[in-house]
């Protein structure tokens, strides 16, 4: 509980900071340590790389409760650094379902997650705003009765589901979800350095972007310099390790041939550098 606690104090105190944090987003045990030994003083989980890593779509509800925790318990078991879970949106519309998923969350290590405000139905993609607002602060209620200071992170979806006015409604959520408790708030699909200032501006808490999609050339220097708080990757290391393994093998089938090898680590560097991670 001690380390526990260390670490929800270290993740809280990363975001009082005036400069930016880089925090990657794993999917496994493996690709936890890797990321961490890199230096990050933070990494974040994917729900979606999780999802691919199953064998399953990037789809609400695609991934149980119980196994996106499980995997969350393996990460952050898996590292020294904190762990924040992305939750999805909570796994249930009811502010008791989401309390609930930050209660578990908490017990598999997590010391701090997402929520998102995204309803998985593209006709009313957004959840109304009372009950968004709602859910957020039964998440904060239930954080704070645990034993750490867990950071609660609101995201809203307005960009990427094609409201009318996605800046306005954008601001007004992420404000809206501060006064009910978030922490820290998270605006994917902006990627208009004009726009993402503006937002640092606008919203009354740190705000985490998101980097690593097709066409996104900003840089975490000129991120920090936008104001932004917080850089997460989502999952795109992972679509990138698939697209990897995608002309692997198509260059096996086509081709007959093994070159995508020469880009591998050798086994025995693998087995020390996991081994040297065993028992830290």
């Amino acid at each position: 509980m001690h380390m526990h606690l260390n670490k929800a104090k270290t993740f809280r105190d990363l975001h009082a900071q005036s400069k930016v944090f880089l925090m990657p987003n794993a999917w496994d045990g493996g690709s936890a340590r890797m990321l961490a030994a890199a230096g990050f003083s933070a990494i974040a989980t994917t729900s979606a790389g999780i999802a691919y890593s199953l064998g399953l779509p990037d789809y609400e509800g695609a991934v149980t409760r119980t196994d996106m925790l499980n995997r969350v318990r393996e990460i952050a078991e898996a590292v020294n650094v904190p762990v924040s879970a992305d939750l999805e949106a909570g796994y249930g519309a009811e502010p008791e379902q989401v309390a609930e998923t930050i209660e578990l969350a908490i017990i598999s290590g997590a010391i701090g997650g997402n929520i998102e405000d995204f309803t998985g139905d593209l006709t009313t993609p957004l959840f109304d705003l009372p009950l968004a607002i709602e859910r957020i602060h039964m998440a904060r209620k239930v954080a704070d009765k645990s034993d750490i200071p867990f950071t609660l992170t609101a995201r809203t979806d307005c960009y990427l589901t094609g409201v009318k006015n996605p800046f306005s409604e954008a601001v007004h959520r992420a404000n809206s979800y501060r006064e009910a408790g978030a922490d820290c708030l998270f605006v994917p699909g902006v990627s208009d350095p004009k726009v993402i200032a503006e937002l640092v501006k606008e919203i009354d808490a740190p705000l985490n972007v998101v980097m690593g999609l097709k066409g996104q050339p900003l840089t975490v220097s000129q991120l920090e310099d936008l104001g932004v708080r917080r850089i997460s990757i989502g999952g795109s290391l992972a679509r990138a390790t698939y697209g990897l393994m995608r002309r692997a093998a198509q260059e096996m089938v086509v081709d007959g041939t093994f070159n995508y090898s020469n880009d591998q680590v050798p086994d025995a560097e693998l087995s020390a550098f996991f081994a040297g991670h065993r028992n830290t």
